[in-house]
Order: structure tokens, then sequence, then C-alpha cells
């Protein structure tokens, strides 16, 4: 039965102010720049002129020393001698763009090392394994492991997995391999009878992962990617090769950074800023074929460029498929292969999107209406329902590589932690994706679940798992149970970094805010609010009727516009707060009682050679008096 979307629901949302002090017109006269952008840096943490410095100036040279990472140097050693014995190694990632971009990392920077201490390349002495999202599931294996000891393999090494792989590992060692872990979840721990944590790596000859105890690496941000960088800059060093040649892979590494969704702060900013300036004139070829199929090219790109466009094509051929088309994509070296093989990761991730949005609808109906009951969903599998505060959700036959993308959308649309299960290979067994809410540590509330779940890992803020079906119910309760968020936490809320007129936007301060980016996790795009704002009049433009143009009335007398794409939401919420007929009046420009406080962000419009200041609408209320 289909199912109708109705748009959203508005939940009030609390605005909230920065409240950080500091000498905001001193640091903008030390730095030249605007108070404003002084007052922004300050709410991002960034306190002492070191380190605003390194956040406004900061270049690849202040990325951290990759010795002060636990093992790390000893890993390098034993690759070393496996590299100059010409043992064959194998390196196994995970299947997402952080684990493809460690991958490739590896292999490349393995291969350069190979032929600078052989004085041959390495041919078969190096290769990789990637597990198939289905068949496989998340991270090393004993199939894997099985296979590589048939091709004599002497050495493992994982990227972006391996932490929780102690069956894998153990099994590698009987069969003689070495390995080494690189990884960057978050350490399995078992908890005492005092409910101490007690934390666990596997038996590998070396474990590098920079959350684990007694690791002094000062960045915890760093995503696998980033591991593996670490691991061939230190291996570089240590053979001879000048480190300067792994630049070479910070493209790849910015792109794995964004989509792992790394919080943009301390060296990740660094990396990631680099990233973008050098994906302008990428020397890819698949990277640079992607971003030209996508419409970026010649155009500034952005960290929403990576995590929305470039990094979904990657991720998609491991979704939908085969991860290790992605990493042949990025270690194409012919540019009309490249271009192919660009054209087809885009249209493999179009038909990810249209399977997404489908998926999103059921997840919808099931928690909206009793659609439910007619799709296998019964109750005693352990649907949510709205009032329940972590959405604990099955969906039948859902393509498991969405099962994460769609709890993310769940988890936006109604701010509650999201478990969502479907179908799995094996009978009897569901697997499935969480994402949090800030609040709630999704990797430690699992955790206190665990006799529940066949299989599971994760962090915070998103986490993987596999249980029985026949334990969803109970999985759902417990959840619920133990669950302590109050509404206070789980009302979404909106920081305000200054509260600032429109009056005060200005081309030149627009143009200065770009020093802040790149924007994302860790590093908001900034946030301006102005109370008690008349608006002028509305009007819903674009072909699909999708974009709103509002014009606003300045203190000084002036218009400015600003833009939305939720129209239907807007006009809904006007016609509540005001009435049909104000709704009426602001959309044919007549003269209103619609006052608003809004949240927003300036930007420049571009057109026909103009440029004008407009906004772009954050968030908005009704004013009260």
């Amino acid at each position: 039965m289909a199912t109708e979307i109705k748009p959203p629901i508005k939940y009030d949302m609390v605005w909230t102010m920065y409240g950080k002090r500091a000498d905001f017109f001193g640091i903008a006269e030390r730095f030249h720049i605007d108070p404003v952008t002084a007052r922004v840096i300050r709410n991002r943490d960034v306190i002492t002129d070191e380190e605003i410095d390194t956040y406004l100036n900061g270049g690849l040279d202040r990325l951290h020393d990759p010795v002060m990472m636990k093992n790390m140097e000893k890993g390098c050693n034993l690759m070393l001698e496996e590299i100059r014995s010409r043992n064959r190694i194998r390196i196994i990632s995970d299947y997402d763009v952080d684990g493809v971009s460690s991958n490739y990392i590896l292999y490349k920077g393995l291969q350069r090392v190979w032929e600078h201490e052989n004085g041959s390349p390495a041919g078969d002495g190096i290769d990789y394994d990637i597990p198939h999202r289905i068949y496989d599931g998340y991270g090393i294996n004993i199939r894997m492991v099985d296979a590589a000891a048939a091709d004599q393999v002497s050495m493992i090494i994982t990227c972006d997995n391996g932490i929780a792989a102690f069956d894998a590992v153990r099994k590698a060692k009987e069969y003689g391999m070495r390995v080494i872990v690189t990884d960057h979840h978050d350490i399995p721990y078992d908890t005492d009878e005092n409910d101490i944590r007690v934390y666990k790596v596997p038996e590998a000859d070396a474990v590098i992962d920079h959350k684990q105890p007694g690791c002094e690496y000062p960045c915890k941000e760093l995503c696998g990617a980033g591991v593996a960088y670490k691991f061939i800059q230190l291996l570089y060093r240590m053979c001879g090769i000048p480190e300067a040649e792994c630049e070479a892979f910070i493209e790849i590494l910015g792109i794995a950074t964004v989509c792992d969704v790394m919080n943009l702060v301390d060296e990740n900013r660094i990396i990631v800023r680099e990233a973008l300036h050098r994906l302008s004139d990428s020397s890819n070829y698949g990277l640079k074929a992607l971003i030209t199929n996508s419409g970026r090219d010649g155009k500034k790109l952005s960290a929403f460029d990576l995590g929305f466009i470039i990094g979904p094509c990657i991720n998609a051929a491991g979704r939908l498929g085969d991860a290790k088309t992605s990493l042949e994509f990025l270690l194409e070296t012919d540019s009309f292969k490249a271009n192919e093989r660009a054209i087809e990761l885009l249209n493999i991730n179009n038909t990810r999107k249209d399977m997404t949005e489908q998926g999103t609808k059921t997840a919808i109906g099931l928690l909206e209406t009793s659609d439910h009951l007619l799709m296998g969903a019964v109750p005693e599998t352990g649907v949510a329902a709205l009032s329940d505060r972590v959405l604990v959700m099955y969906i039948p036959k859902l393509h498991e590589s969405l099962v994460g993308i769609i709890a993310g959308r769940i988890k936006e649309r109604y701010y509650r932690p999201v478990l969502l299960f479907t179908d799995s290979e094996e009978e009897g067994i569901i697997k499935g994706s969480g994402r949090s809410i800030e609040g709630y540590n999704m990797y430690d509330e699992i955790n206190k679940c665990s006799d529940y779940f066949t299989k599971f890992g994760g962090h915070e803020m998103a986490a993987g798992f596999s249980m029985e079906k026949r334990n969803l119910a109970r999985l759902r309760e417990k959840m619920n149970a133990n669950c302590t968020l109050d509404e206070k936490l789980l009302t979404p809320k909106l920081r305000i970094d200054v509260p600032m007129p429109l009056d005060y936007v200005s081309i030149p301060l627009t143009e200065e805010l770009e020093v802040l980016e790149p924007f994302g996790k860790g590093n908001e795009k900034p946030v301006f609010a102005q109370s008690g704002v008349r608006v002028k009049s509305a009007r819903i433009m674009g072909k699909r009727q999708n974009v709103l143009r509002v014009s606003f009335l300045m203190e000084n007398g002036g218009t400015i516009e600003g833009i939305s794409f939720d129209p239907e939401v807007f006009i809904s919420n006007i016609k509540q707060w005001f009435g049909t007929n104000e709704c009426d009046k602001i959309l044919k420009g007549m003269p209103s009682h619609v006052v608003l406080d809004v949240a927003y962000y300036p930007d420049i419009n571009e057109f026909a050679g103009r440029r004008t200041l407009q906004i772009r609408l954050l968030e908005y209320r009704k004013h009260e008096e």
C-alpha cells in the first residue's frame, strides 16, 4: 500500500546562544578579521593565538608526527621486514568510502616502498581484498583469512577495521601469518564486577588505533584512511622516501574524512582544506572524471561536495555491488576508462538514491500509519512507536546497504536514536545500523544489551550490528527501559553564534567568513540570528516549485532576500502561526503582520554578472513580543 508522506513534523526547537567570552576586538585586530569572525572561531573552542593561527593558516607542516601513535613504529618495522623479504602482503579494508580510501593509500604506498627497497615493482607481492557487504559483512573474517592462507600470504594488514576481529586475527596467527591492525573505531571492552571497563584488542603483531589506552597521539578524530596515511608517512621516513610524496594521498584522505563524518578539528581541518584545494585540479584520473561528470568541474568545491556528491558515488559500488569496483576506479590510470567508470558509479548512485527514497517512505509509513500490519512487520517483531525514546525498527527485504542511510533520515526527521534492521542472508538473523543524537552514546547503549546481539561495533553516533530476529521485541523494550533521555535532550537545539542584525551583513563580511571553511561536523557553519524581522513578501519559485524566496524588511528601511528549499513547510507554518489570510498577503506582496525570528547564514547571489546579498534561511519561528 502506498503511503502519502507528509512534510516533516516541525518540533519545537530550543534556540540557545553561545556565551563564550574572549577579547573579540583584540583577536580581530591581531589576525585582521572582523570581530564577528573572531567570535565564531572562539565558539569553536579555538582559544590561544597559536590555535587561531593554525585554524586560519595551518598547512600540512602542522600535522602531528605519526611516530606518536602507539605501535606505529613497531608496525612499520614489521612491514619493512616483510617487504625486504619479498613476502606476500595483503591489505583488507572495509567496503565504505573510508575503507576503500584506506586501501588505496596503503596499496599505493606499499607498492612505492616495495619498489624502493627491492628495486623492482611489487607485482603480486602486494594485493588487496575487500569484504562483500551482503555476503561477508563488515571487516575481515575467517573466509578472507582462509583465502589469504590459500594464496600463501605472509602478512595481512587491515585498515578501517580489525579492532574487534578477534576470531579472524586468531585464525591468521594459527596459519603463521603476521597481522597488523590499523583502525580508528572504538576499542571493545568488557565491564568487571565493579562496572569498570576492561579494554581488549586482538592478538595481532601490532595494533595501531589511536583510541586504545596508552596511545598519546593528540588527534583522536582521524578516520581509518588517516591512520593508513600516518602508517605510510612513517614507512616512507624509515626507508628514506621523501615524506612529501605522501601528499599525493591528501585528496583521497580528505574525501574519507568528510564521508566518515569525522570532526573537522585539529589536523582533520587542515587535511580537508588542503584536499579541497588540490581536488580543483586533481591528478587522479578517476576523481577528475567524477568531478567533471558530476557538474562540479571548474567550480569551487566544498565539504558538501565531498560528502554528498563525490563520496556517495565511491560508496555506491560497495552498497549495491562490489567495493573493489570503487578501488579500481581510484587506481585507474587510463583517462578514457576512468571516465567510463565515473559514469558507471554515477548511475549506480542514482539507483541507490531511488532505493533510499523508497525505503525512507516505507520506514515513515511504519511509524506513522498502520501499514506495517500489511507488510509483515507485526508488533511482535519490535516495530517502534513514535512514543518510544529509542526507535527500534525492522523493515523486511530492505537492501541492507541502505539501512544506515535510512536510519539517519529517520533520526533527522524525528530526532530520536534509531536502530534499523532488515533481513540478512542467514536464516533467522537480521542485520542493522544505528544512528544517534547528541547526548546518547549508541555504542555504550548497545554494549549494555550485548547479550541480544550476535555481532556489533561502532562509536558514539553510529553503529552496526546483527542479531536473532526473535530478540527484536525484547531489544526494543530494553533499549527504551535503559534510555535516560529526557524531553530536554530529545528536543533539537539551534546554537546561535552571533545575534546579528541583517543590516550588518555585507559582501566583505560574507566573503571573509569563507576563512572558516571547510564546514562540517565539529566545525559547523556559523548561525546568525535576528529577532522580530518583518516579512515583506514571499514567493515560490523553480520548475518543481521547491524554492522559496522571502523578502525581509531591515531596520534601515531596506530589504534583503532570504532563500529556503522547504516552501511547503514554510507556508504550512505561516498559516498555523498567523492564519491563512496573513499568509495570502505575503504571497501577494501585500502588507501583513507576519513577524519572525530568523536564523540565517549570509550568502552572495551571482546572476547575470551581478552580485547581491541574500541569506540562507536556516530556521525561523513566530516572533513573540
